[in-house]
C-alpha cells in the first residue's frame, strides 16, 4: 500500500542515503519523457524538503532541457537489497551551471568529478512510498569507473567539445543552455 509524505522524514532520508542508484524523470511540454539512472556519489539531502544532485557528462542532456520549460522532476529510489521499498520524490527543480555564481557553494558538497555539467536543486513537495515487492534482488559490487576514465582521458577541452556537439539540445531539439 502506498503512503504519501509532505517531507522526507528521517526514515526516508536514511533509505535514500543507503541507495547506490536513483532514477530521474522529467518531461517538457512537447517532448519524450526521459528517465535516467544516476549513481556514484552524486546526491545530497539538504533538508526535509530539498535534495541536490550532481549531473555528470552524458550522451544527452534531457533533464537540463526539460526543466527549462517544465521544472517538474521525479526522483525514484528502489531497494535492490534487503527489505523491498520504492520511494518517489516529487518536486520542482532548477539547474545550477559551472558559470553560475552559486556553483562553488554547491559543488563543494561532492567529490571532484571531471565533466561535472550541472547541479540540480530539487524542492520537494511530496514523496510516496510503495511496496517494491516485484523489484528483483541485486547485490551492489562497485561503481563503474568508465565515465571518470573517459572524461579524464579527453580532458576539460574534450569535455567542452563533447558538450558543444552532443549536449546543447535535447533529442527533441530543445535547448539545454549548457553554454547559455
Amino acid at each position: 500500500m502506498s503512503k504519501f509524505y509532505s517531507q522526507l522524514d528521517d526514515k526516508l532520508q536514511k533509505f535514500i542515503e543507503e541507495q547506490k542508484i536513483f532514477f530521474v524523470g522529467t518531461a517538457a511540454l512537447e517532448s519524450r519523457v526521459n528517465v535516467s539512472p544516476k549513481g556514484m556519489d552524486s546526491l545530497r539531502i539538504l533538508n526535509k524538503n530539498q535534495l541536490i544532485w550532481l549531473n555528470l557528462t552524458g550522451s544527452g542532456n534531457e533533464t537540463a532541457a526539460h526543466i527549462l520549460e517544465q521544472p517538474r522532476m521525479t526522483l525514484m529510489f528502489c531497494s535492490f537489497e534487503g527489505k523491498p521499498l520504492i520511494l518517489r520524490v516529487y518536486g520542482k527543480s532548477r539547474a545550477i551551471h559551472p558559470r553560475d555564481e552559486e556553483w562553488n557553494e554547491w559543488i563543494a558538497l561532492f567529490p571532484e568529478y571531471p565533466g561535472s555539467r550541472q547541479i540540480f536543486l530539487l524542492e520537494v513537495d511530496e514523496a510516496q512510498t510503495s511496496c517494491g515487492f516485484a523489484v528483483p534482488n541485486y547485490q551492489y559490487q562497485e561503481d563503474r569507473g568508465d565515465l571518470v576514465y573517459w572524461t579524464d582521458k579527453i580532458g576539460d577541452d574534450g569535455v567542452k567539445k563533447y558538450w558543444e556537439e552532443k549536449n546543447q539540445t535535447s533529442i527533441d531539439g530543445k535547448p539545454t543552455q549548457i553554454f547559455k
